[in-house]
């Protein structure tokens, strides 16, 4: 970042004071420039956020101006756990800056790498906020948990998370097979409007789950691990009258289950396996004759020995900024007219 930052920065490019500063040094400047982004993106984020000025002259060196220590403080923290995950060999973009400039720093250095999900040759994780961090550490308790509830609202990366632990699982052999199902319900469409056979007709409700897969491990150990049967992804009718065992499962868009399919699905489980259910109960696209499976397996399981119930909130939406705001938009809306339909 230049020393006389862009105009475009707002009033507090234009101030004359002279702030006291404070230097960061890293040791590899590549990892600094991915951390600042492109045009120093990144950068400008953490000086809108934090009131704070910051130039990267280069060589790993970035320098924080402002006159509070405290807003100095809390920007080392943000530079060094964004540095942190680079190290990890993790990507940085916009929602990862907002994520570590919404969490809390871990109190202690273990506490951190809990949040991470590793793929042998593959892409891995951090978790970026406290309600993943707690995710990720319930999917990675197999002593404790075989069976893990990620409930919340879109963007908070319940399915993803879970599909990189299944998939580091499968790549070190721990399971025999990575299983994730998801109910074919249409949200306004009808299945048997749609061309082709049956495979074709559910292949467009199974999209999101291959391209999570593909992100992970990439597409050619994909294609390899689907090949040879070590991967599968299908319908949750598909399900019915099977035992699955050395396996890790998926129930991905949960919220579409009915009671009985949310019954059946979850007495799959077979020797040696765990299973992951996530679901958005606010985004519900069955019939009101048809009430949802999801709910009612948390009010009934909730305090089952070897169930984990996780719930995220609009604080860990990390697709993008906007998103966190359309969920807000949307739960006050709905608190609204609860209130208004109360006598």
């Amino acid at each position: 970042m230049s020393p006389n930052p862009p105009s475009s920065r707002g009033k507090r490019s234009a101030k004359p004071k002279r702030l006291a500063s404070e230097s960061l040094h890293f040791e590899d400047a590549e990892r600094v420039r991915a951390l600042s982004g492109p045009g120093d993106r990144f950068l400008i984020l953490i000086e809108e956020e934090l009131d704070v000025r910051l130039s990267a002259p280069g060589g790993g060196q970035i320098i924080i101006n402002s006159d509070e220590a405290a807003v100095r403080d809390e920007t080392k923290r943000v530079l060094n756990r964004l540095y942190a995950s680079l190290e990890h060999g993790l990507t940085c973009d916009e929602a990862a800056v907002r994520a570590v400039l919404r969490s809390r720093d871990e109190a202690e250095t273990g506490a951190a790498d809990d949040g991470i999900i590793r793929v042998p040759r593959g892409n891995s994780l951090i978790a970026r906020t406290e309600g993943q961090r707690t995710y990720v550490r319930a999917l990675k308790n197999d002593a404790q948990y075989d069976l893990i509830f990620g409930v919340g609202p879109a963007g908070t990366g319940k399915t993803l998370l879970a599909v990189a632990y299944g998939a580091a699982l499968l790549v070190q052999r721990k399971v025999e097979k990575l299983i994730i199902t998801r109910p074919a319900v249409e949200a306004g469409e009808k299945l048997g409007f749609l061309p082709g056979d049956l495979t074709e007709k559910v292949d467009p409700y199974l999209l999101p789950v291959w391209d999570a897969l593909a992100d992970t491990l990439g597409r050619s150990q994909l294609e390899k691990m689907r090949e040879d049967g070590r991967i599968e992804v299908a319908p949750i009718a598909f399900m019915r009258g099977r035992t699955l065992n050395r396996a890790f499962v998926i129930v991905d868009e949960a919220q579409n289950t009915s009671r009985a399919q949310m019954q059946m699905v979850l007495t799959r489980l077979g020797e040696g396996s765990r299973m992951a259910v996530t679901g958005d109960p606010s985004q519900c696209d069955l019939g009101p004759r048809d009430p949802s499976g999801l709910p009612h397996a948390l009010s009934i399981l909730a305090k089952t020995r070897g169930v984990a119930i996780v719930r995220f909130d609009r604080g860990d939406v990390v697709r993008h900024d906007l998103v966190a705001r359309i969920v807000a938009a949307y739960e006050d809306d709905a608190n609204r007219e609860a209130s208004r339909e109360r006598p």
